[in-house]
């Protein structure tokens, strides 16, 4: 069985991008077979595969608002993983969906006519809490959050939940949050750790370990069209990236009741 993963965050800047093509590597260094897919108008996840959005005839615009099979526009790439790929014509996307019957389940149903081709399907989800974003919650079963440990960056956590709640009861029953990956984290503060347990107290969330370290060696990966994990493969973010990535397969596998149960053993904790 396939699972989808959306990782959303409607605040930009943090590592949202990033965090899916290094999630997506490790999971193809791991054997899994792996779908990424770029829902944000800007295609920055496109680009920092390799591929210029603008040399591109057919996208995922063309997926989702003209019918035009998957097949026909996934890319495989020099990192392991297939990618459907973005151009600028996806922000025409949430205008043409809009008032479209149906518009919430156009991911899911993209995801559903590839028929389990793919061990993992990840969601790069746009910086907005518009169509696109409660499309790619309806077709996934799990959401993660990329969040910057800085105190600003978790001010629009409670409105994404509130989006993930509202999805969970009109679109998507089973969706379940699998928690917060802190990323930019700089382990010589005790402020970005400060962070991360007022987010995990205050919304009773799981912390995603490891956190993902504060590099310039995430900056130079896209100037070469790869992820961290063959750019710098040593470097100590590409090794948490391959940590996320076990413990995520792992989070795959837990029983709902054992996951029920943890979520009940936080809050009473908190």
């Amino acid at each position: 069985m396939t699972t989808t993963l959306a990782i959303a965050n409607q605040k930009g800047g943090v590592a949202k991008t990033t965090s899916v093509a290094s999630i997506g590597a490790a999971l193809a260094e791991l054997g899994h077979s792996v779908l990424l897919v770029d829902l944000d108008p800007q295609a920055c996840l496109t680009f920092s595969l390799g591929i210029d959005p603008e040399d591109l005839e057919i996208s995922v615009h063309h997926v989702l608002t003209q019918g035009v099979d998957a097949e026909e526009v996934i890319i495989e790439t020099d990192d392991g993983v297939h990618l459907l790929p973005a151009t600028i014509e996806l922000a025409r996307a949430e205008a043409d969906l809009l008032t479209r019957t149906g518009r919430e389940h156009v991911v899911k149903g993209v995801v559903e006519d590839l028929d389990d081709a793919y061990d993992w399907v990840l969601l790069d989800c746009p910086p907005s809490l518009g169509v696109l974003t409660v499309a790619a919650l309806t077709a996934a079963n799990g959401v993660l959050v990329p969040l910057q440990c800085e105190t600003l960056s978790h001010r629009g956590v409670g409105q994404l939940l509130d989006t993930v709640h509202d999805v969970k009861r009109f679109t998507n029953r089973k969706l379940e949050v699998w928690g917060v990956l802190p990323t930019l984290f700089d382990g010589r503060t005790n402020h970005s750790r400060t962070v991360l347990e007022t987010i995990s107290e205050t919304y009773s969330l799981e912390v995603v370990e490891p956190p993902i370290p504060k590099t310039i060696k995430f900056a130079e990966a896209p100037a070469a069209g790869r992820s961290i994990l063959a750019t710098s493969r040593t470097s100590k973010g590409a090794q948490a990236y391959r940590e996320v990535a076990k413990n995520l397969v792992q989070r795959s596998t837990r029983p709902k009741s054992a996951k029920k149960a943890a979520a009940k053993a936080k809050k009473e904790k908190a």
